[in-house]
């Protein structure tokens, strides 16, 4: 009985990934925001990559509102990891610097599951899946 709770089954392994998916929905709310805010944040925006602070501020709102969707749809996830795991890095590195690990936290939070599903894949549970049946 133990042994059959403690091991990973398929469906209960592909419900997680579906779940770490989701949490994506989180992400969207900060890509919403800065959307909705883009004319005062692209003022002071960090521009690591120097191409101006409202191309950067431009490519974090594709890498939070947009990839987001494609991780929870399970559709291209792994190339739509990519730029949200870049997006978390550079806010860990980059837009959160100077400051305490507490304010790194939410950046931490988002980077850690995205790069378990950028090494597992989406799951049995997402459009990936069903293109390639």
């Amino acid at each position: 009985m133990f042994k059959k709770i403690l091991s990973p089954a398929p469906v209960s392994l592909n419900a997680g990934l579906l779940l770490l998916r989701l949490f994506s929905l989180f992400l969207m709310y900060y890509g919403y925001d800065k959307v909705v805010n883009f004319s005062d944040k692209a003022a002071y925006w960090p521009d690591p990559l120097n191409i101006g602070s409202a191309a950067s501020l431009s490519l974090t709102i594709f890498a939070e509102l947009v990839c987001p969707v494609f991780i929870i749809l399970g559709l291209f996830t792994r190339m739509a990891l990519i730029p949200a795991i870049i997006n978390m890095a550079f806010a860990i590195l980059i837009g959160h610097t100077g400051q305490p690990f507490l304010a790194r936290e939410h950046a931490f939070s988002f980077l850690v599951p995205f790069v378990v599903l950028f090494l597992t894949g989406p799951g049995n549970y997402s459009m990936d899946a069903l293109r390639r049946k």
